[in-house]
This record gives structure tokens, C-alpha cells and sequence, in this order.
């Protein structure tokens, strides 16, 4: 193996090479060459988002312009023997959850048969739990197949619930789509279906009561999302972001909120709403990072492994899985140099912070 190409890290903005960015704080000994996948700041990693492809039938204004954003060649895209490969190797190093996301990841024609292979996968945790983030507009249609597939649970986008306001937020008159989607899922037993809604000043603050009402109403669980700067646009404004403190303000005005313990490595904070069982989450991604138990790595449509949303660096997977000549190893190899590059946070709001080239859309949600 040797004498074989190895996986290389890429500014994810470039084609060139380039080394993994140095540590800002002082890490713990190098990530290790073999076992179960954990970082230098001793972090295990369980959970590997996909994204299974960059296309949308959305255009939310906050992931990208109303012309949408160039795609990636159908070329680069990952097969789906490949995703399972990659996947499979993750499990085998420790992945215990994969949640496959896009773009919108109902628009892959084979989703059903891509959930049904990564839920037959097994490692040393057993089978990995499969769930998916969409906006649901096909789930009438698949909610039952990727059930019976063996997907567990869905995450679905839904940002209001006026009809004037999402045609002009996603540029799309879809919303009773959406809400069939929503049905669709519950229906066919995707549970806990979460709907999770970006909270934007001027636009959908005012509705963060009468979303968690509707959630909890119906027995979903409502969580909201600060909006961070992973916009098609790069047009994101701090001082326009709606922050976790102004969003409990809001729910508490309307709900006794209790908090959830435990929330380990989980992206949302969980409050019971008027003492449960439902609940209402909070992810303050900005204002208050969980980076210090980030335990996800992405693997992008077009094979590029990423340690963090903000990542600048990438791990050219694809080409490993498209060799000849370079078995498993090498994949796992992948994941370990990958690994090698995360740093201890997203540095947002520091002086050296850069927002991604690439959009949401194309790294995956």
C-alpha cells in the first residue's frame, strides 16, 4: 500500500492540496491510527451525516439565490454501492447513526434501496439507526416504503405556517404539500417526526408560538435553528439572526418550559413543553456552540469527507472508492485524516472565521 495514493485534504474552495489547518487550542495526542474513530481532542465520533444529492425543489432564501446555485456534475456524484462502501466502513469504525440529508434527498431515485442497504450494514454497535432530513414533499409517496426499508424517524423542514410567507421564503407555493408530508410520515410510524424551522428576525419570529402549538398539538416535536452563515448568498447578518435567548423569551410567554437532562452529544437543547411528554429544542449553533461533544462527520454528494459544517478542508474520499487498487483501509484512512483536521470549534464570530464556499445545499444539512 505503500506506493499507492493516499487520501488527500483539499481547501474545499480550491482544487489545490493543502495541509489540515493547525489546532487553535492544544490538543491531545494524534488521532489514532486504528480503533474506534475519535479526534484529537478525544471526541468519539458516532454519528456520519450523507448527503445523498445537492439538487433541490426548494429555494429557501436562506440556503440560496432565487436562480439557485451551480450543481455538481452528475460525474462526481457518489454511486450508490459507493455511499454503501463508505458507509459501511464508517460502521465498522464505530458509526452507530446516519442521517442522510441533501439538497433534498427524496429526489434520489433510489433512496428507498440506498436506506435499505445502510440499515442491513453491522459493527461492532450492531446495525446503525438511519433517519432523514427533508422537506417532505414526497414523503405521501415514500413514507411507508422507506418505513418498511427500515429508516427510523425524519427531520422536516417548515419555517412558517402562512401560506403567503413560505411561497415567498422557499419561492415555491408547496405548503399543503408540506403539511400532507408531515401526515404522510406520522402515518407511517417515522417517529419522533421533528420539524425543525429557521427563525429569521421580521419574517417568522413572530410565529415560534404558534409552530411549537401546532407541533405539540399533533404529537411532533418542534425544534427551532439559529440561522448560521451557510447561505448560498453568503448574505447571513449577525445582528439579523434570531438568538436562543430571544426564542425562549417567546415560548415563555406561552408555555412552562422545563429543561431535559442528558443532552450528550445532541445538536438541539430540550425543554419539556407545560411538563411534557412533548418538547420544544433549541439549536444555538451561534450563540451557544456544542462543539466541545460534536461527535458528526459528513460525507458530501460528491464524495468529500468534512469534519464540520464550517470546514475549509476536505477529504477526497471518492477517488479512494474509484482506485483499483486501494481496499478498505484506505477508506478508513480517509476518516482518520479527515479527523485529523477538525478543529476544537466552528470559530464563529472570530476574527479568522471564513464562511464555506460551498453552500448548504452542496455540503448537506
Amino acid at each position: 500500500m505503500t506506493d499507492l495514493p493516499m487520501p488527500t485534504v483539499r481547501d474545499a474552495s480550491s482544487d489545490r492540496d493543502a495541509r489540515a489547518p493547525e489546532q487553535e487550542h492544544a490538543p491531545q495526542p494524534d488521532v489514532r491510527s486504528e480503533g474506534p474513530l475519535v479526534d484529537r481532542f478525544g471526541r468519539p465520533h458516532h454519528d456520519l451525516r450523507i448527503s445523498l444529492t445537492d439538487r433541490c425543489s426548494l429555494r429557501c432564501t436562506y440556503c440560496m439565490p432565487a436562480e439557485g446555485v451551480p450543481w455538481l456534475a452528475r460525474s462526481t456524484m457518489l454511486s450508490t454501492d459507493e455511499i454503501v462502501r463508505v458507509a459501511r466502513v464508517g460502521v465498522e469504525l464505530g458509526i452507530t447513526e446516519i442521517r442522510l440529508t441533501g439538497g433534498e434527498p427524496l429526489l434520489r431515485v433510489d433512496v428507498v434501496d440506498v436506506v435499505r442497504r445502510l440499515t442491513a450494514l453491522t459493527g461492532p454497535h450492531g446495525s446503525p439507526e438511519v433517519s432523514l432530513t427533508t422537506n417532505a414533499l414526497r414523503l405521501p409517496a415514500l413514507a411507508s416504503p422507506l418505513r418498511d426499508a427500515g429508516l427510523s424517524r425524519v427531520n422536516v423542514s417548515l419555517d412558517t405556517l402562512d401560506r403567503a410567507k413560505f411561497i415567498e421564503l422557499t419561492r415555491r407555493d408547496k405548503l399543503v404539500e408540506t403539511l400532507a408530508g408531515l401526515a404522510a410520515a406520522d402515518a407511517a410510524g417515522l417517529h419522533p417526526v421533528k420539524i425543525n424551522a429557521v427563525a429569521m428576525r421580521g419574517v417568522n419570529d413572530d410565529e415560534v408560538v404558534a409552530l411549537t402549538r401546532f407541533a405539540v398539538d399533533r404529537g411532533y416535536q418542534m425544534r427551532f435553528i439559529e440561522q448560521m452563515p451557510l447561505d448560498g448568498g453568503h448574505t447571513w447578518d449577525r445582528t439579523q439572526m434570531v438568538t436562543q435567548a430571544e426564542i425562549l423569551d417567546r415560548l415563555t410567554s406561552a408555555f412552562t418550559l422545563t429543561e431535559v437532562p442528558g443532552r450528550g452529544a445532541a445538536p438541539a437543547e430540550l425543554w419539556y413543553v407545560d411538563g411534557g411528554p412533548q418538547t420544544v429544542g433549541v439549536i444555538a449553533s451561534v450563540t451557544a456552540p456544542f462543539c466541545a461533544a460534536c461527535d458528526r462527520l459528513r460525507l458530501t454528494a460528491d464524495g468529500q469527507l468534512r469534519a464540520c459544517l464550517f470546514a475549509q478542508d476536505e477529504v477526497d474520499v471518492r477517488a479512494v472508492v474509484r482506485h483499483e487498487a486501494l481496499d478498505d483501509a484506505a477508506v478508513a484512512d480517509a476518516f482518520r485524516r479527515c479527523l485529523a483536521g477538525k478543529k476544537a470549534g466552528h470559530g464563529i464570530g472570530e476574527p479568522t472565521f471564513r464562511q464555506p464556499d460551498r453552500p448548504m445545499s452542496a455540503i448537506g444539512g
